[in-house]
């Protein structure tokens, strides 16, 4: 019963209750996100400032038409160009997904460089990148990364430095679009990818394709 007696609806008991923990939810959500979010944020630098490292590890990120990178991967393969041409890294790990006949991220990705003077032996494809995780675990498993620069945006950087330092790597950052506006577009998507990314972490999730340089051939 409620005050003086009146009886307290039960559907207002529910919808009470409800609301709790849907709060409760988001607030978890939150703060394990943010956790993830600035575990290693400190290790976000300008390009001007990053030491030299033996692998820029530049994640894909889709194609325009044209089998062709789209803009934000493209912005991600300048920078790591830029790391190389001024002597910041060794060799450049291209990952990406391959998973489907029409749609060649690393391909595409390696024909961007090569066309904008990376000599070949200079790079590296993983085919079976098919998501940060995937990628940030082979790079140290598969290909033998143990210390790399990361290149992306600045609002997927530190969800993968986190994966990436977890799994093994000693690894540092740069943001493929320094100096620029910031977006909120991804804010809600990373806050989850961010919760999710913790999850694999812990339990040692293994990646789709967790041996081989490529994948099985598509039938």
């Amino acid at each position: 019963m409620g005050r003086g007696g009146k009886r307290t609806h039960p559907l207002r008991v529910v919808v009470k209750t409800v609301l709790a923990l849907g709060l409760a939810a988001v607030g978890g959500v939150w703060v394990l996100s943010t956790y993830v979010e600035m575990r290693y944020a400190e290790r976000i630098l300008p390009r001007e400032q990053m030491t030299p490292k033996p692998v820029a590890l530049v994640y894909g990120a889709g194609l325009a038409p044209g089998a062709v990178p789209s803009p934000v991967l493209a912005q991600r393969l300048d920078t790591a160009i830029a790391l190389y041409r001024e002597g910041k890294v060794g060799t450049l790990l291209l990952s990406g997904d391959n998973s489907d006949r029409f749609h060649d991220e690393p391909h595409a990705m390696l024909r961007y460089v090569l066309e904008r003077g990376v000599p070949r032996s200079a790079v590296e494809e993983d085919s079976a990148g098919l998501s940060t995780y995937d990628s940030s675990v082979r790079a140290h498993t598969v290909f033998g990364v143990r210390e790399a620069v990361l290149v992306t945006q600045r609002f997927h950087l530190t969800r993968a430095l986190y994966i990436a330092n977890s799994v093994g790597i000693d690894a540092w950052g740069v943001a493929a679009d320094e100096g620029r506006p910031t977006t909120r577009r991804y804010a809600l998507r990373e806050m989850l990818s961010r919760v999710l990314a913790l999850g694999m972490v812990l339990t040692g999730a293994e990646p789709r394709y967790p041996t081989g340089r490529t994948p099985p051939p598509l039938r």
